[in-house]
């Protein structure tokens, strides 16, 4: 008798591939839903399908399962936000380039909130190992925002202050923002809450 698919020995490094990322997908759905703490790794291999011991030849603990998970969904939004100012408008415009950036933060985590509360909630509540993985996601999202405020202060357009705290400043309200909008959308779609962001950034609230 055939076994089913999901606990079918993977073999090649394309099923090894799959399993990973189904593992990663149940604990992300897990860990979104009843919080990192309340769920186990006998959880996550039953809701994908597979052993206890099979999860364990993919992670060596729940917390390396964690920090897999987190570093996928880094990569994923950096490639949303990448693929969002790949154009010459924000190449050349920082009002744009935000702007974009910020519609394509939030558009990613509108249409996977399990992600938005991964990032910006379920971490704050665990270990300082998690709390210097998420630093270092800022950090290096804070990084990216103060090479375009250099890039625009040479040009003349944005003011004369120490780019670091201005990105992080920027960075902070992005984050808020994003985080907000786990719970309400003020009415707002992802276009709109970007450009009032960005709008607040740039401008203040003169």
């Amino acid at each position: 008798m055939t076994q089913p698919t999901a606990m079918r020995r993977a073999v090649s490094d394309e099923d090894k591939e799959q399993r990973r990322r189904d593992l990663l997908a149940a604990a992300k759905r897990l860990f979104a839903e009843r919080g990192f703490n309340a769920t186990t790794i006998a959880d996550v291999a039953r809701a994908a399908g597979v052993s206890y011991g099979v999860v364990y030849w993919y992670f060596e603990s729940k917390d390396d399962l964690f920090h897999a998970l987190m570093s996928e969904e880094e990569a994923a939004l950096r490639d949303r936000i990448t693929g969002a100012i790949d154009n010459r408008a924000a190449r050349t415009d920082l009002r744009v380039a935000l702007r974009e950036a910020v519609q394509a933060t939030f558009e990613y985590f509108d249409e996977d909130r399990a992600s938005a509360a991964l990032l910006f909630r379920d971490s704050f509540t665990l270990s300082d190992d998690f709390e210097r993985h998420l630093f270092g996601i800022h950090a290096r999202f804070t990084d990216e925002i103060e090479g375009a405020i250099r890039q625009a202060q040479k040009a003349g357009v944005a003011r004369a202050a120490p780019a670091q705290l201005v990105a992080f400043s920027a960075a902070a309200l992005i984050s808020q923002m994003a985080l907000r909008r786990l719970t309400t959308d003020d009415g707002l779609d992802a276009a709109e809450a970007a450009a009032f962001t960005v709008d607040l950034l740039i401008d203040g609230i003169a």
